[in-house]
């Protein structure tokens, strides 16, 4: 990752956000292993310290969240069991990787603060208790 001194810059992101799903493999694979999905999610052209930034990030990775544990952009590979339980972790886990503040409240537009506490997420104190 890269940092800059004057704060979250989009380099900062770029490749440091992955989604990333565990799949079946379908009757092309002779033994059906388990394989994982990764989508790396770029956050280039993105200031993250900006309200816009960051929700355009986050739409990118409820996006690649939803692919990667659907299809996963692959023939042959079924999806997860539970691919809504999948989308949850991939994208809690994405957004607590960034560990942007506006990115995070992005996601608190969607989810409760419970939700985002139990994944790890930041969740200001004035809102743990809701």
């Amino acid at each position: 990752m890269y940092l800059s001194t004057t704060g979250m810059s989009a380099r900062s992101v770029l490749g440091a956000a992955a989604v990333a799903c565990t799949l079946i493999a379908g009757n092309a694979a002779a033994n059906d292993d388990p394989i994982t999905v990764a989508i790396h999610v770029s956050g280039q052209g993105l200031d993250l310290r900006q309200p816009a930034g960051a929700e355009q990030l986050y739409r990118r990775l409820r996006h690649a969240a939803r692919v990667a544990c659907t299809h996963g952009n692959q023939v042959g590979l079924a999806p997860p069991a539970n691919p809504e339980g999948c989308y949850e972790k991939a994208l809690a886990d994405a957004v607590r990787s960034v560990n942007a503040p506006l990115l995070s409240q992005a996601y608190l537009a969607t989810h409760t603060p419970r939700e985002a506490a139990a994944r790890g997420i930041s969740v200001p104190a004035q809102m743990a208790t809701k």
